[in-house]
């Protein structure tokens, strides 16, 4: 009994500047995916394989390291779940996660073949959501329930903040590198993503103020890493729509994350491609950085469906008008402020739903579940690669034209499935 007021005691006391602690975190790990997916890889990859093959190599390496992100984000939220440590159950985890990050990136820097860089990076994703999977459940373990809208929102932000963060200035250094500038700018953008992760890391640590870990799982820790990915379907219906539904949302936004340099080369024809895309990148997520707050705090009143069903079909027709201006930079620059502005609110609701629908007492580890649609969506995106180069055989520009609808379908669908949520009563 006497824990149980500790815990509302705890909750109560939380104040403006906790909810940048326990959300300061997720400014690094985006820092580090927005830069790999969006500028190093892309540009690293084409040191070692040919360039009709370049969005089908890029496809299977961010699709087979998304695919171990999968799997070890449940099952660490699951053993931190569990776990007893006096400083908390989810800081070692950090601890540790980034640590090894930070080692693995040099990798990236050293290795001299398509299989080096494939291992490397698959290694970085195993390390990463090794942190990312116990960090994830700061805010059910923390924040009030009536409060986890504005705390979504704040996550949501921060992320934001750190996916454009370092975006240009590693554009800047690997657009050097691509040139023939020298190896020495390719070592300075893999610098800048260390710096920040293990900055962040420290903040964290140092700064977030867990309770005593109590493991919520008493069961031995195989029996724990069974039950990772088991979900109560019956139970929990609500929660396996949500999944499905967030599938969808972010296949569509990876995608054009994810081949955005190679489609602003190929059928825009800008002359800096990694400048560009970054530029490009900046401007979707200055939009995010306009609606992802507000949105978050007004889901706390109106509710999470509406603002994200909303949002998912806004982005949908900035996918159309994509299409139509494919030709003018200028024109897709306010295209992509618009789907910037859509999924802003979309993330940051989205992520609000999913602290509500969590089972009590595992929230780690359904919130490591949700990587099954966050990373899940990003690995099936990546398949669309081989089709793009598939269909550019036919007709150079054709490719992207059919990665463009792909995106446009994708976000329809997944805002049309957030319906089926039956959404709980949430405390005001």
């Amino acid at each position: 009994m006497a824990s149980k007021t500790n815990i509302h005691v705890s909750r109560q006391g939380f104040h403006g500047i906790d909810y940048i602690k326990i959300a300061i975190f997720g400014f690094a790990l985006a820092a580090l995916w927005s830069s790999l997916h969006t500028i190093i890889l892309p540009l690293r990859l084409l040191d070692f394989v040919a360039e009709s093959q370049k969005n089908t190599y890029l496809g299977l390496i961010t699709f087979t390291g998304l695919l171990l992100a999968i799997i070890v984000q449940p099952i660490a939220g699951a053993i931190s779940d569990r776990s007893g440590f006096s400083w908390g159950r989810r800081r070692p985890y950090i601890l540790i996660g980034t640590i090894l990050v930070v080692l693995l990136l040099s990798g990236i820097g050293f290795c001299g073949s398509y299989v080096a860089i494939f291992i490397i990076y698959c290694l970085v994703q195993v390390s990463a959501n090794t942190a990312q999977g116990p960090y994830q459940a700061f805010i059910p373990d923390l924040v009030p329930e009536g409060r986890r809208g504005l705390a979504s929102g704040v996550k949501t932000l921060v992320e934001i903040l750190g996916g454009v963060a370092l975006l240009y200035p590693v554009a800047f250094f690997m657009d050097r590198y691509s040139t023939g500038e020298g190896v020495s700018w390719l070592w300075v953008a893999l610098s800048a993503l260390a710096i920040a992760m293990l900055g962040v890391m420290i903040a964290t640590v140092i700064t977030v103020r867990e309770r005593p870990g109590v493991g919520g799982s008493q069961l031995p820790l195989l029996s724990t890493l069974y039950k990772s990915f088991q979900i109560d379907i019956k139970a929990n219906r609500n929660f396996v729509w949500f999944l499905v539904s967030r599938l969808f949302i972010l296949m569509a936004f990876t995608t054009l994350q994810t081949f955005a340099l190679y489609f602003l080369r190929d059928v825009v024809g800008v002359a800096s491609p990694a400048a560009a895309t970054a530029k490009f990148s900046i401007v979707a997520v200055a939009g995010m950085l306009a609606a992802v707050y507000p949105a978050g705090r007004l889901s706390d009143r109106v509710g999470r469906q509406p603002i994200a069903v909303t949002s998912g079909l806004l982005s949908a027709l900035g996918i159309s008008l994509i299409f139509l201006f494919q030709h003018s930079y200028t024109l897709i620059m306010l295209c992509g402020g618009l789907v910037g502005i859509a999924f802003g609110a979309f993330m940051s609701t989205n992520w609000a739903l999913a602290t509500d629908l969590v089972a009590k007492g595992e929230e780690a580890r359904y919130l490591g579940l949700t990587n099954l649609a966050t990373a899940g969506g990003g690995a099936l995106a990546r398949l669309i690669g081989p089709v793009i180069d598939f269909f550019n055989t036919y007709d150079t520009k054709l490719g992207y034209q059919i990665m463009l609808l792909a995106c446009f379908v994708y976000f329809v669908v997944g805002s049309l499935l957030l319906l089926k949520i039956k959404v709980p009563r949430q405390p005001r």
